[in-house]
């Protein structure tokens, strides 16, 4: 019973983890792109860090837990991770292509250095 409530908590916390990283990534007013990357990799780091010791409980090896043997990488919670980390990539991307006009255009805009 405590493994599932456990289970359920340590998943909760992994969501808001990659919320964290999402707010901070793009809605932080009057910073630059630059700012917002490394925050937002420091903020990768620690989500990573949640997501990966949620997965370890969701592959805790013992007798009742139903997902015992399966592997790390694909528990719920790192699978999340993954696929959260790779739309939030296409995102940044996107967002500092339309705010600066891609990297071959120089400075179109002050905030793209």
């Amino acid at each position: 019973m405590f493994l599932e409530l456990g289970k359920a908590v340590a998943f909760l916390l992994s969501m808001l983890s990659l919320y964290w990283v999402a707010i901070g990534a793009f809605f932080v007013p009057g910073s630059r792109w630059e700012e917002r990357l490394y925050f937002a990799l420091a903020r990768v780091a620690i989500a990573g860090c949640v997501c990966f010791a949620s997965g370890l409980l969701f592959t805790w090896p013992v007798r009742s837990n139903p997902d015992k043997n399966v592997p790390l990488l694909s528990a719920l919670p790192v699978k999340l991770f993954f696929w959260g980390m790779a739309g939030l990539v296409v995102l940044f991307v996107a967002t500092w292509y339309l705010r600066c006009g891609g990297p071959w255009y120089g400075t179109v805009n002050r905030d793209c250095g």
